[in-house]
């Protein structure tokens, strides 16, 4: 074999990780459904219908904090999705926000994804996407044709 076609094999076998991890983080995603919580008694008053966030329950003998059968679920630590995908955008890669082009030199354009900080100035802002996407970079909040896949 040619180094060539060793390198092509070795870089097929990397994409091939790569869709596969990312795989297997939707369908962990896709398990991890969990149900809606709204604030306990939310049917029975019409000030909180127009107001369905959830609110801990704190009273002393509240069905749902004692998570009795035939109640709403309670959020708690369990229904946290794990660790390895906590925080991943939905492409599979981790964000990160830079302000600055020195702020790449640290990241690897195959495990990161970039959002460009909000204070940062439209002149600043442009050198940075040109940066970016020469190194390889997804940029997410970049308006403009073609900047997202680059």
């Amino acid at each position: 074999m040619s180094l060539n076609s060793e390198e092509s094999i070795a870089r097929r076998l990397e994409v091939l990780r790569m869709l596969k991890a990312k795989r297997r983080i939707a369908l962990i995603k896709r398990k991890a459904k969990k149900p809606t919580f709204l604030r306990w008694l939310w049917w029975k008053f019409s000030k909180f219908e127009n107001n369905l966030k959830w609110k801990k329950p704190r009273g002393k003998d509240n069905p749902v904090r004692l998570a009795l059968k035939g109640y709403p679920p309670k959020a708690s630590a369990g229904y946290g999705l794990p660790a390895e995908i906590k925080n991943m955008h939905p492409c599979g890669l981790k964000p990160v926000v830079i302000r600055c082009a020195k702020d790449l030199e640290s990241l690897d354009p195959a495990k990161h994804v970039i959002y460009i900080a909000s204070n940062v100035g439209l002149k600043k802002k442009l050198e940075l996407i040109k940066v970016a996407k020469s190194k390889g970079f997804k940029i997410i909040n970049a308006q403009g044709e073609g900047v997202y896949g680059s």
